[in-house]
């Protein structure tokens, strides 16, 4: 194919938000352009990521519609390739952006276009993290998409938005300085910061892997986040507008956990080995720690936040179990909790929309006004605990069988969060939705509309297909994945094998 399909993916939001930008009138007429120019855009570039995903060939692990392009002459190449594992997240990206940008429609009132363009750069940004077979460019990508979410959380967030904006900023970039080193090292050591020639030679010594996993640990494990760097994520969510919390929790998160595969795995076999066990105490503590945090807060933003983390806990027990099962788990554990997140998010928007709550004490009997409501929230609480039938089941069945197989006592304690999830889920939806009407503002609210329907009925929709028919994502990523680990081992076997010289 030579019609540069990622570059379009990738840059026609950025595109759409020239236009919008172009539009200088204020009033309702232009508003309102600037609301079909960003629906139109990222509807496009969701129907052009389907094509994407049909046009892959799902034989092979090699990385597809490769873009290769000089950037800074002989020294960084501007590259862009997917394999199994990228794309999916790429349709992620493409899926929610647009239900986000349907949800801002009636809920944001002040500085609308402005909202829409940090929500297309955001979109560009974020792609292009999936995209890049260049280090440098990468780093680009992943570290440009800070300054937009930056820009929701700071000027469309709560009362306290500027502190939780800084704080994201500040934690986020702490990390992100020794990615850069360590991005800088790597071309110092190889001569090179292509993906693909990095992949192939592994020529990265051992003396120097210990460091620069470390490094890129630090950026990851802020960014996902990881116990004890994950102190800015409830606050960063409390804050943020509706909007702001979905792409934080469905994507921004997500970014890490490529991360971890890509990178932490794939160029440094030896210390990725080496410090696996640390993953996993953080990763225990971080599911059993923050579950019984959320079981405590009061505000429904934050118990969501919580057991984001102690998902992304999971996620991360998945990846290091590094068997098959635990990595492809672990892909579709972020593609769920992409979904299953963004949902709750939107659902607790809904309501904060109607009566300007996030206290779970202001709620109570909502399953008499607004049914339609609670038995959307009912499907999502479900899924959210991993019941059976939902795609949070799916991903979190294959990480708790990887785990087994590399650690019993871990297997045991990851599966402590299944239980914890079903005590703070639950216990929040009979709070919310059962129970008597004890705050006068809930009856003069209104059940859904006809746009919160669409937007929350889609991803119902997608939870339950892929939690009964998870093929489709299974048969995308397993080539990559199998590819990944037997590179993997045959690294390890190859350093071991110079060690014992």
């Amino acid at each position: 194919m030579n019609f540069p399909i990622l570059s379009a993916v990738t840059f026609l939001p950025l595109i759409g938000s020239i236009f919008i930008l172009l539009i200088k009138d204020s009033s309702d007429k232009s508003i309102n352009n600037a609301k079909y120019v960003a629906i139109f855009t990222s509807f496009v570039n969701f129907l052009l990521s389907i094509f994407l995903w049909f046009s892959f060939d799902t034989s092979t692990a090699d990385f597809q519609f490769i873009e290769n392009k000089q950037w800074v002459r002989g020294y960084f190449n501007f590259k862009f390739g997917v394999d199994g594992i990228s794309i999916l997240f790429i349709l992620l990206t493409t899926f929610i952006t647009p239900l986000c940008i349907l949800s801002v429609i009636n809920s944001v009132k002040e500085r609308i276009k402005e909202f829409l363009i940090a929500l297309l750069v955001m979109e560009t940004l974020m792609i292009g993290v999936f995209c890049s077979l260049d280090l440098v460019i990468f780093y680009l990508f992943f570290e440009g998409g800070l300054i937009p979410m930056f820009l929701i959380i700071g000027i469309w967030g709560g009362p306290r938005r500027v502190y939780s904006a800084f704080k994201f900023f500040l934690f986020t970039l702490l990390g992100s300085v020794l990615l850069l080193i360590a991005v800088i090292s790597i071309y110092w050591i190889t001569g090179t910061t292509d993906m693909t020639q990095l992949l192939l030679w592994n020529k990265i010594p051992k003396e120097y892997q210990y460091l620069l996993w470390l490094a890129f640990f630090s950026s990851f494990a802020v960014k996902l986040p990881m116990w004890p760097v994950h102190t800015w994520l409830p606050d960063a969510h409390v804050e943020a507008p509706t909007a702001g919390s979905v792409i934080l929790a469905a994507i921004l998160l997500k970014m890490a956990g490529y991360g971890f595969i890509r990178f932490s795995i794939g160029l440094f076999p030896v210390a990725s080995d080496f410090f696996t066990p640390l993953i996993f105490l953080l990763s225990i503590i971080a599911i059993v720690y923050t579950s019984l945090v959320a079981l405590m807060q009061e505000d429904m933003k934050k118990l969501i936040a919580y057991s984001s983390v102690a998902h992304m806990g999971f996620v991360t027990v998945g990846i290091f179990t590094l068997t098959k099962q635990g990595l492809e788990g672990s892909i579709i554990q972020m593609i769920s909790h992409g979904l299953i997140s963004a949902a709750l998010f939107l659902c607790v928007g809904v309501v904060y929309d109607r009566v300007h709550s996030r206290l779970i004490s202001s709620y109570g009997g909502l399953v008499h006004i607004t049914p339609k409501y609670a038995v959307i929230f009912m499907i999502f609480t479900l899924a959210a605990l991993g019941l059976p039938g939902t795609s949070g089941f799916v991903g979190e069945i294959l990480i708790l069988i990887g785990a087994f197989q590399k650690n019993i006592l871990v297997a045991v304690l990851a599966s402590l969060g299944v239980i914890f999830a079903a005590a703070y889920m639950l216990w929040l939806y009979k709070r919310v939705i059962f129970g008597k009407i004890n705050n006068n503002e809930l009856k003069k609210i209104y059940d859904l509309n006809k746009t919160e329907i669409f937007i929350l009925s889609s991803l119902a929709f997608l939870t339950l297909f892929f939690g009964f028919y998870p093929e489709p994502l299974l048969r995308t990523v397993d080539i990559s994945v199998s590819e990944l680990i037997r590179n993997y081992e045959m690294d390890l076997t190859f350093y071991l094998k110079e060690a014992a010289k």
